[in-house]
């Protein structure tokens, strides 16, 4: 075989080669699992994934960030998201037209659609990529009045610790703010109450309730539906005696931001509500303080993935960078706590770095059936 005849042989063994590897690659479905599939590593591109899910009202802005869609893309991911309220996920969970994942707000409601998962059949992961304490945003005036009655103590400027039992006993007592001691600083005949969000609607509120549940019951975290149901009777009137209460998350914290001290003295709400109200306006205003009750609870943004491509999205939101430093970006913290500080910081808000003091809410049924205790007693 001479020379000329080789290299024909050659390239026709080459071409017959790539056709083969072409077929296999691109026409027998093999370009799927994204970024780590067998065409993207001999193309060097990144194949998408197009996933769908039902998203809570915390995490909407996330999602919809530019910059999080460039950075899901960059990784193989495209997302066709829905908001609707976290206690309603759980019904959404059919066998064979449940979405590839959920992300509702707090443990609680994740722990719901997870059962629910089973109980269909319907395999589930859960991942928490960022957090958000509860928090109390307050008033200069209102700390000082609290520090008068040992009950708060300003741990640096601008962010105080408040004790959430001592709290909640001179609440239940149905104290006014004139009657305690220090009243001079804010002089008014309103009772002492933490305004919150809706109940019935609303996740916020319903920590709330976890956490005044705690308080009532001599410290304990409430585990079994007698004293569920007991403790819910117990501080219905904290919801009822608010009157009137928003039924959607940031509804009462823009009640705190443009009407005030006189409205509003003391809003239960997540951190990441205040820290993205700094990031906008590069500070928060001169007698704008915020309270950390001790102890607190950590509400979990969870992840909840039912496809194996979601449990690959759960990971990258936990574990991407580039992800995690945008959640800071949206008021959210993350493992790295010194990077969430710095950005606070840097937006004019002091914040608590290290919260030692927190605990969990009951069972996603046992706080089901405080909420509808709860729920009840307004209604009368």
């Amino acid at each position: 075989m001479n020379k000329a005849t080789k290299l024909i042989v050659t390239v026709l063994l080459l071409a017959a080669f790539g056709g083969a590897a072409y077929f296999s690659v691109f026409q027998t479905g093999r370009l799927e699992g994204g970024p780590d599939g067998l065409a993207g590593r001999l193309t060097g591109a990144v194949q998408t994934q197009e996933l769908e899910g039902l998203i809570s009202l915390d995490v909407e802005p996330y999602f919809n960030d530019p910059r999080v869609q460039k950075a899901l893309a960059d990784n193989g991911f495209k997302l066709k998201v829905v908001r609707i309220g976290s206690r309603d996920m759980a019904d959404r969970v059919v066998p064979g037209q449940t979405p590839d994942f959920f992300f509702p707000s707090g443990v609680v409601a994740a722990n719901q659609i997870a059962d629910a998962a089973r109980k269909a059949n319907v395999a589930s992961g859960m991942y928490s990529p960022f957090y958000s304490p509860m928090v109390i945003a307050s008033w200069a005036p209102i700390a000082r009045v609290l520090a008068a009655n040992g009950m708060a103590k300003e741990v640096q400027p601008k962010v105080w610790s408040v004790d959430t039992v001592q709290l909640t006993r001179l609440m239940l007592d149905n104290k006014r703010w004139r009657d305690l001691k220090g009243a001079e600083a804010y002089n008014v005949s309103k009772s002492v109450l933490v305004s919150t969000t809706d109940l019935r609607k609303s996740n916020s509120a319903a920590m709330y309730l976890a956490l005044t549940s705690y308080a009532l019951n001599g410290g304990d975290i409430v585990t079994d539906r007698a004293t569920a149901e007991k403790m819910a009777r117990g501080v219905a009137g904290l919801f009822k005696r608010q009157g009137y209460q928003e039924n959607y998350v940031n509804g009462n914290f823009d009640d705190y931001v443009s009407i005030g001290i006189g409205k509003t003295p003391m809003a239960f709400i997540y951190e990441y509500q205040i820290m993205t109200h700094a990031l906008a306006q590069k500070g928060i205003g001169a007698d704008m303080v915020l309270m950390y009750p001790a102890p607190t609870l950590f509400n979990k943004e969870v992840f909840v993935s039912t496809s194996e491509r979601a449990r690959k999205l759960g990971d990258l939101l936990s574990t991407n960078a580039t992800l995690q430093r945008l959640a800071v970006a949206h008021g959210f913290r993350i493992a790295d706590t010194g990077h969430f500080v710095q950005t606070a910081n840097a937006a004019g808000l002091a914040v608590e770095e290290r919260i030692t003091e927190v605990i969990d809410p009951p069972s996603f049924e046992l706080m089901g059936s405080m909420i509808d205790v709860v729920s009840r007693e307004m209604s009368q």
